[in-house]
C-alpha cells in the first residue's frame, strides 16, 4: 500500500502500458513496484538509489510481490553518476526527495540533470516533487 504522497506522485506520472520508467532515489521500491504494475508486462521500471541497503530491500520486496526482473530492476548508483550503459533509454524519469534534484544539494544539480538526460529518449521527461504534486525539469537540448 502506498502512502498518499507516493500515490499522488505515481498518479501524476501519466503512466500507460509499455512505458520505460526510471525512478531516482527509489528507496525500498514501493513507488517502483506500483509503477511496474501500471506500465504492465510490456513496460519496464528501473529504480536507482545510492544506498545498497535500500536497493537490497527493494529487490526483496519486488521478489516477494512476484514482479520479475524483466519488468522491474534496481541499481545502486548516485543520480549524478548514473550511466545508462547498454540499457534502452527511458520515457519518463521521476525523483521524490532526491537532494541533487530538489535544491538541497545544489552543487550536484547540473551533473544529476545531465545524467538523467543521457538516460532518457529524446522527448523524455524528468519529474520531481515540489509541484502539485510534481514539477517538470527542463532538460538540456544538446543530448
Amino acid at each position: 500500500m502506498l502512502s498518499r504522497r507516493l500515490a499522488a506522485a505515481v498518479d501524476a506520472l501519466g503512466l500507460r502500458p509499455g512505458l520505460r520508467v526510471l525512478e531516482i532515489g527509489c528507496g525500498p521500491g514501493a513507488a517502483a513496484r506500483e509503477v511496474a504494475r501500471r506500465v504492465g508486462p510490456d513496460g519496464f521500471v528501473l529504480g536507482v538509489d545510492r544506498s545498497s541497503r535500500a536497493v537490497s530491500a527493494a529487490r526483496r520486496a519486488a521478489d516477494a510481490d512476484g514482479i520479475g526482473s524483466h519488468r522491474l530492476d534496481f541499481d545502486c548508483s548516485a543520480v549524478e553518476g548514473f550511466e545508462l550503459g547498454e540499457r534502452v533509454p527511458f520515457d519518463v524519469a521521476f525523483a521524490l526527495r532526491v537532494g541533487a534534484l530538489d535544491g538541497r544539494h545544489p552543487g550536484l544539480y547540473d551533473a544529476a540533470v545531465r545524467a538523467v538526460t543521457r538516460a532518457l529518449r529524446p522527448g523524455g521527461v524528468l519529474l520531481v516533487d515540489g509541484g502539485d504534486p510534481l514539477r517538470r525539469i527542463e532538460l538540456p537540448t544538446d543530448h
